[in-house]
C-alpha cells in the first residue's frame, strides 16, 4: 500500500468532533445573565466596599463560567482507530492502546432524574480528555472508549456501567447486573 493510500484509509476512520453553536447557546445565555447586570450596576451606581466585593464575585463566577464555555466550544476532537486527539486550548492525545481510565458521569437538572447530561473522562498515563455530551458525535465516543476499556480490562465503576448500560452499550466485561 503506497502513503497515499494509508492516508486516505488513515482519513476514511477519523471521525470529527464539535461542541455545536446550539448547544452552547444556553451557556453563553447563563454567563450574560450573570455579567451584564453586574456591569450595569458598576457603571450606573456607586456602590460601597462590601456591595463591590459581593458583585464583583458574582461577576468573576460568571465570568469564568463564560470563559470556559468559550474554551469548550473552541475544543474539537478526532477520533482514530488508535487514538483520540483533542484540539483548543489544552491539546491532548489518548492512545487507545494506553488507556487506563474511563468514568462515565451522568449529572441530572431535576429530581426526578429526566433531564441532565453526561461527562467521559477517559486518561491514558498523564493525558487526559474530559467532554460532555453535548459534544456531536458523544455516543460514538463513548461506544469506542468503552470497547477500548472491555479490551484492555480497565476497571469501571458502578456508576459509569450504569450510564453505559443507560447508553444502551452493555457488555459482560462491564458485569451482568441490568
Amino acid at each position: 500500500m503506497t502513503s497515499i493510500d494509508e492516508a486516505e484509509e488513515e482519513a476514511a476512520e477519523t471521525t470529527r468532533h464539535v461542541y455545536p453553536a446550539t448547544a452552547m447557546v444556553g451557556d453563553y445565555l447563563r454567563a450574560a445573565a450573570g455579567l451584564v447586570p453586574t456591569g450595569v450596576v458598576f457603571a450606573t451606581e456607586p456602590v460601597g466596599t462590601v456591595a463591590a466585593t459581593v458583585l464583583g464575585s458574582f461577576a468573576a463566577i460568571f465570568g469564568i463560567f463564560g470563559l470556559r464555555t468559550v474554551l469548550r466550544h473552541g475544543t474539537s476532537l478526532e477520533m482514530t482507530e488508535t487514538e483520540l486527539r483533542a484540539y483548543g486550548a489544552w491539546p491532548s492525545r489518548i492512545s487507545w492502546a494506553e488507556l487506563d481510565r474511563m468514568k462515565l458521569t451522568y449529572y441530572s437538572t431535576r429530581r426526578d432524574r429526566r433531564s441532565g447530561w453526561m461527562q467521559l473522562e477517559l486518561s491514558a498515563g498523564g493525558a487526559r480528555v474530559r467532554l460532555d455530551s453535548r459534544i456531536a458525535g458523544f455516543d460514538r465516543l463513548v461506544r469506542r472508549a468503552a470497547e477500548v476499556a472491555a479490551e484492555r480490562g480497565v476497571e469501571l465503576n458502578e456508576a459509569t456501567i450504569d450510564n453505559l448500560h443507560a447508553l444502551g452499550i452493555r457488555s459482560p466485561e462491564f458485569g451482568a447486573r441490568q
